[in-house]
């Protein structure tokens, strides 16, 4: 039963984030979570979410901003640095509360409201902000979300730039995550209750909700893209306070 609620919601979460360009790497990490150990949960949200997105990018490659992806790679590596140097196993509640606070302070503060991926202080800020959150809770589009929605990238620019640098920073989480397991001297499947069908089943799931979710991605204007984008920020946000309150009190 929870392969079938894995695949399933890989499926459904990989569909939203092509028509909206969020949320669904969020929604499966907390799926994932309630139904793995953690060490299994963020290996295989890395493994499936790298795919989504790196097929989500490569179906509208043509509308990607390039010129922000030199600084946000530099801000990246500083967290990078410190997270190999250091190898632990996060607590989650923490960070969901964090995470969560973030986006609802910037719909409530105006000077947090102006971020803008496209000037470069902005990308190095967002490039740091957003894999430390990866790397600490596995997913991080709240925080994301929130460098993108007042820089005037259009719709199809936004989620073919946002997928390519989560392709990159899921990658990341992965291998950092495989490398902890790894230590164990046991085998990744053994270690982590992952097989391979799991595992191959998922990236499939993933691919073919990419490409469902691109398609519908032509039937929402920029006005509804961007009304809906604001208010699945502060929605995930307010749910993610809620997920970790609630964490840190039953620990």
């Amino acid at each position: 039963m929870n392969i079938l609620i894995i695949l399933t919601s890989v499926l459904c979460t990989a569909i939203i984030s092509g028509i909206v360009g969020m949320a669904g790497g969020l929604i499966l990490m907390a799926i994932l979570v309630t139904l793995l150990p953690i060490q299994s949960a963020m290996i295989l949200h890395g493994l499936v979410q790298a795919w989504s997105n790196g097929a989500r990018f490569w179906i509208l490659r043509s509308h990607m901003s390039w010129s922000i992806v030199p600084l946000y790679c530099i801000g990246a590596l500083v967290p990078i640095t410190i997270f190999m140097s250091i190898t632990f196993i996060p607590e989650p509640g923490v960070v969901l509360v964090l995470i969560g606070l973030f986006p609802v302070l910037s719909q409530t503060i105006p000077r947090l409201g102006g971020f803008d991926i496209t000037r470069p202080s902005t990308s190095l800020i967002c490039g740091a902000s957003v894999t430390t959150t990866q790397l600490l809770a596995g997913a991080s589009g709240p925080i994301l979300d929130v460098f993108y929605v007042n820089s005037p990238l259009n719709r199809y620019q936004i989620i073919a730039t946002k997928a390519f640098t989560q392709t990159l920073g899921h990658i990341v989480k992965c291998a950092y995550y495989i490398m902890i397991v790894a230590s164990a001297d046991f085998s990744i499947s053994r270690n982590t209750d992952l097989s391979v069908g799991i595992l191959f089943f998922s990236v499939v799931m993933a691919i073919l909700g990419a490409r469902i979710g691109t398609y519908f991605l032509r039937y929402v204007n920029e006005e509804q893209f961007t009304k809906l984008t604001r208010k699945i920020i502060l929605i995930l946000g307010l749910l993610c306070i809620a997920k970790g309150g609630s964490d840190l009190i039953q620990a």
